[in-house]
């Protein structure tokens, strides 16, 4: 069984709406959805936000439902250059940036894995790049709407490093200490990386896409809910569609 998580409500109704049955399990104080999406059999639940709350679900995930492969969908702050509101990065590798243990291990080395980044499965990494390359090129009627009320056009697909903390980063400050220190990272949210360690213990794939809603700066987008509701939700839809309904 594939699970299919996010961060916040919006972030997974719009996949929601779209299961025909919805079994609903619940386990350590999560809400987890059973059906079918593009007739294969998922789970869909909420992380709820942070690094703690995101390895608590996806531990659940991967022992109380076995479930085959994790992918993770929401939102993130653009941090590379180039990288805009409204265009997508599927991850290559996830660091927590705030993980420091020095002078017992260097920085942003997990203890015990003795690694910093975490490598997303390359197969489901490629079909949502594929899917999401796919649908930004020709979006449906719905995300249209939605990037073309926001005043977005022609956004792009990413692949690279998204980095996770356990703080919002909102100011142009945060954002160009996070660039002088890990200039090779596009994005960053605050639970990707919690989500990467876990699969890694669990020996299980995942993959990670997000959609840019801000520059992580102190022009973060003013209208963030409906940003969530009107791009980020349908944007993970077609695209997790589109990644389901392609070959394996």
């Amino acid at each position: 069984m594939l699970a299919i998580v996010s961060a916040m409500p919006p972030e997974l109704a719009a996949l929601k709406a779209l299961m025909p049955t919805d079994q609903i399990t619940t386990v350590a104080g999560r809400r987890f959805h059973q059906g079918q999406l593009a007739g294969q059999d998922v789970v869909l639940a909420l992380t709820g936000i942070g690094k703690v709350a995101a390895a608590a679900t996806a531990a659940v995930l991967c022992q109380h439902f076995q479930a085959s492969a994790l992918l993770f969908t929401g939102v993130a702050g653009g941090l590379g250059a180039g990288v805009k509101v409204g265009d997508v990065v599927v991850a290559d590798a996830l660091l927590q940036h705030d993980l420091d243990v020095s002078p017992l291990f260097p920085r942003w080395v997990v203890p015990g894995a003795g690694k910093d980044r975490f490598a997303p499965d390359p197969h489901w990494s490629e079909r949502l790049r594929q899917a999401a390359a796919a649908v930004l090129a020709q979006p449906e009627p719905e995300l249209a709407q939605g990037l073309a009320a926001f005043g977005l056009h022609a956004p792009q697909c990413h692949q690279g490093l998204i980095i996770s903390g356990d703080r919002f980063v909102s100011t142009t400050a945060e954002s160009q200490a996070l660039r002088a220190v890990l200039p090779d990272a596009l994005a960053v949210e605050m639970e990707g990386a919690a989500v990467a360690q876990v699969c890694a213990d669990f020996d299980r794939p995942f993959a990670v896409l997000r959609t840019v809603s801000d520059r992580a700066d102190d022009h973060a987008h003013v209208d963030f809910e409906r940003f969530l509701a009107d791009v980020a939700a349908e944007m993970a839809r077609d695209i997790v569609l589109k990644a389901l309904r392609t070959p394996a």
